[in-house]
């Protein structure tokens, strides 16, 4: 993996809120002889806050 730029934005349509990631990377592979492979994957986990109740 060569490069690798992650970007995230919220918006708010009514009452939902939509994130948005932007992942762009970039991967080079060589070899002497036979195949190469340049794997160019992102795994992406998305986790809720967990909401804290203020009970006075």
């Amino acid at each position: 993996m060569q490069q690798n730029n992650v970007r995230t934005y919220k918006y708010r349509v009514g009452k939902n809120t939509v994130i948005v990631v932007k992942i762009q990377q970039a991967a080079t592979a060589n070899s002497r002889t036979g195949n190469a492979l340049a794997a160019n994957q992102a795994d992406v986990t998305i986790l809720a806050k967990k909401r804290r109740n203020n009970l006075a």
